[in-house]
């Protein structure tokens, strides 16, 4: 684990303790039932009632036990020790079956042996990994023949943007081709609570959306679909707002940003 992921790590071990009180996170709604997924992801995905399912990068696991709640037989992975605690706590008091495993996500062959009909990771997750190669090829591992992956993400290019709320213009900020040092951010706030008192920096990677696309690719799967959208899942830029789905979209005649993707996958 790099100097920058580790970093992260306490990071997202803050983050946590934002989250689980939040009202983005809505965690009394979600033991009182209430599903974390978003319709995009229970369409595209489909069914998973009895089939074997891994997430990555999965936070304290709402979305997981969300999936379980469907049917599937679940497994968690996450970095962050104090997610990774939660969503075991959450599992429990639930009483639904689900197994969390502490890992980064380069070392999850260390600590998991296993095969999966299903490996998905969903929102906020491609920006923390400094290198695409070995993730896709973690995922080619885990897949069961014929089994399938699917990622739903923030779309690479709002990245160029710098997303200062004091601002109401975009500007073109970073880089879309990024080399391999991170950008360093000082937090200050959080999507799920601006006002939260963050006090850990994070460090992110811009991958351009054929880095994601050929590193899949070369791990061996096949592209079925890569669809793009017009909205996020919080808002990235301040005048977003958001709709009675959850969505949150840019302004009328400002909505010509792609702001998301989802990818579907198959292991031949």
């Amino acid at each position: 684990m790099n100097k920058f992921v580790r970093s992260n790590r306490a990071l997202w071990n803050e983050l946590t303790l934002v989250h689980e009180k939040s009202e983005y996170y809505d965690l009394e709604g979600f033991m009182a039932g209430k599903s974390s997924l978003l319709p995009l992801e229970r369409e595209e995905v489909g069914d998973v009632s009895g089939k074997k399912l891994l997430h990555l990068q999965c936070h304290f696991g709402m979305d997981t036990l969300s999936w379980a709640r469907l049917g599937a037989d679940v497994t968690g992975v996450d970095f962050s020790d104090k997610a990774i605690v939660l969503a075991k706590r959450l599992a429990d008091e639930l009483k639904i079956p689900a197994r969390f495993v502490l890992s980064d996500i380069y070392d999850v062959p260390d600590v998991l042996n296993d095969s999966f009909d299903i490996v998905l990771t969903t929102y906020g997750v491609l920006c923390w990994l400094p290198d695409l190669k070995p993730w896709a090829e973690i995922i080619a591992h885990y897949l069961k023949p014929g089994g399938m992956f699917y990622i739903a993400d923030g779309h690479p290019f709002t990245s160029v943007f710098d997303n200062d709320h004091d601002s109401p213009d975009f500007k073109v900020a970073y880089s879309y081709f990024q080399n391999t040092e991170p950008l360093c951010f000082e937090c200050d706030g959080d999507y799920a609570d601006p006002d939260a008192r963050v006090t850990n920096p994070s460090h992110e990677w811009i991958h351009r959306l054929s880095d994601i696309i050929n590193a899949l690719i070369n791990a061996g799967l096949r592209i079925e679909f890569l669809h793009e959208f017009p909205m996020a899942t919080h808002a990235h830029f301040s005048c977003m707002k958001q709709d009675e789905i959850g969505w949150y979209h840019l302004p009328k005649g400002r909505d010509r940003l792609p702001m998301l993707f989802s990818l579907k996958a198959i292991k031949p």
